[in-house]
């Protein structure tokens, strides 16, 4: 996260308590006026957003909403400061890496009480109702899943002379390296050295320590020590740098997410590890045919399986709300019915309804990937990652220093893996 000055601060808290003077209120009529505030945006999802809530508007006279949408570099500020002030938000958006710090500071409202005769939990996938938790507390319901998958290029392969696509990370490091050449721009994998780069690193790490992660918990092993003080972790590293070294662009060091899918689209790389939101980007792109790029599973470690770390988002209601009772209406709105099968297919989510198996949307082309590896969960395992945890954006900007560190040469993988399983051993030790 970037360091802002205290004027920085102090104009964004100014900016929220603003914002709250027109929100959550109660008019002389008797209508309701609910703010929601996401905070990951553009300017497609808000369109999506603006016709689901006209929808509910219509079906809930009385109600309106006002959907509040700051940037993206901004919003995390805002919906603090706003939860801070105590009124302003009344749904909010909430990502699995915040609903930790939001909770433990009474943010979020427990909806379990007010959605136990809710009809729609029946129709959630395992995954959906899973982090919903239906037993409660209840303190999102997710709008759709973010899972990784492998983008490659069928033009570049078919002209290094592969018949397809790597299946473990061992052919991709191979791949990689026979497609890499410098002299015509053109190299392997879109390395991710920047912003959130640690998040391949453990990709490939959980994917070699597959047969030992505990699936709950996927940064530990079954005996409650980190994944990071493994041999199969220093492998992984070993192999990762490798493929950084051999296999990718010398620039993707400062690679972030719009580095990593421009390398892809113009044809600079050949494989991307991403999330399904890319397939919407891609196809939005003109200079791509749909016949030049595909996806296929992520890639599997050694013992043949990979960890597919589950990475969610979803609605919440503030605390703070005077109209919690509206409020859970809006979310369970956008949670029933063909409402959640838009938002995702609109912002390229793996959906939160079984329903959607039967829409060739999501079971056809790019997303048949996401079919097949649901369908193989003993091969794609479903595991999930610590991001509830309070101090989980002070380990991603640590663990992206670090790793940029040993890109760098200024640091070894071993003393990188040693850092990372002192740092996640101490954490849970000083919960006990």
């Amino acid at each position: 996260m970037k360091h802002r000055s205290a004027s920085f601060v102090a104009m964004m808290a100014a900016g929220a308590l603003a914002l709250t003077g027109c929100s959550g209120s109660t008019g002389d009529d008797g209508d309701v006026t609910l703010q929601m505030v996401e905070t990951l945006t553009n300017p497609a999802r808000q369109e999506i957003l603006q016709e689901l809530i006209a929808g509910f508007e219509e079906e809930n006279p009385g109600v309106t909403v006002e959907l509040v949408s700051p940037p993206t570099e901004q919003a995390l500020t805002t919906v603090q400061q706003m939860l801070q002030a105590g009124n302003g938000v009344d749904v909010l958006e909430v990502q699995d890496s915040t609903v930790g710090p939001f909770t433990s500071n009474d943010w979020l409202y427990d909806m379990n009480d007010d959605l136990a005769d809710w009809e729609g939990w029946d129709a959630l996938t395992p995954n959906a109702a899973a982090f919903a938790n239906q037993e409660g507390p209840t303190y999102l319901i997710p709008y759709g899943f973010y899972g990784l998958s492998l983008f490659y290029r069928t033009d570049l392969i078919e002209e290094a002379g592969f018949d397809g696509p790597p299946k473990s990370w061992d052919e991709m490091i191979e791949m990689a390296s026979a497609i890499n050449d410098p002299s015509a721009n053109t190299y392997g994998y879109a390395f991710r050295g920047g912003t959130n780069g640690s998040s391949n690193a453990v990709a490939i790490i959980t994917a070699y320590a597959a047969d030992e992660i505990d699936p709950e918990n996927a940064f530990l092993l079954a005996d409650g020590s980190s994944v990071f003080a493994t041999d199969e972790a220093q492998d992984a590293m070993d192999d990762y740098l490798d493929l950084f070294t051999n296999g990718s662009p010398p620039s993707s060091i400062a690679w972030g997410y719009p580095e990593m899918v421009q390398g892809f689209a113009s044809g600079s790389t050949a494989f991307l590890l991403q999330d399904p939101e890319v397939i919407a980007t891609i196809r939005d792109d003109s200079t791509l045919e749909e016949d030049q790029w595909s996806t296929t599973p992520l890639l599997v470690g050694p013992s043949g399986k990979a960890a597919q770390p589950l990475a969610s988002a979803g609605w919440g209601v503030a605390e703070s709300s005077e109209h919690k009772e509206e409020a859970v209406a809006l979310i369970e709105y956008l949670s029933t019915g063909e409402a959640p099968l838009t938002f995702a297919k609109g912002n390229s989510l793996v959906p939160i309804l079984t329903s959607a198996e039967d829409d060739p949307f999501f079971s056809e082309g790019p997303w048949a990937t996401y079919v097949a590896m649901n369908e193989d969960p003993d091969t794609y395992m479903n595991v999930i990652q610590p991001r509830s945890v309070s101090w989980w954006q002070e380990w991603q900007e640590k663990s992206d220093r670090e790793l940029q560190s040993v890109l760098l040469g200024e640091m070894t993988s071993e003393e990188l893996l040693a850092e990372w399983d002192t740092y996640w051993s101490e954490k849970y030790a000083s919960e006990e």
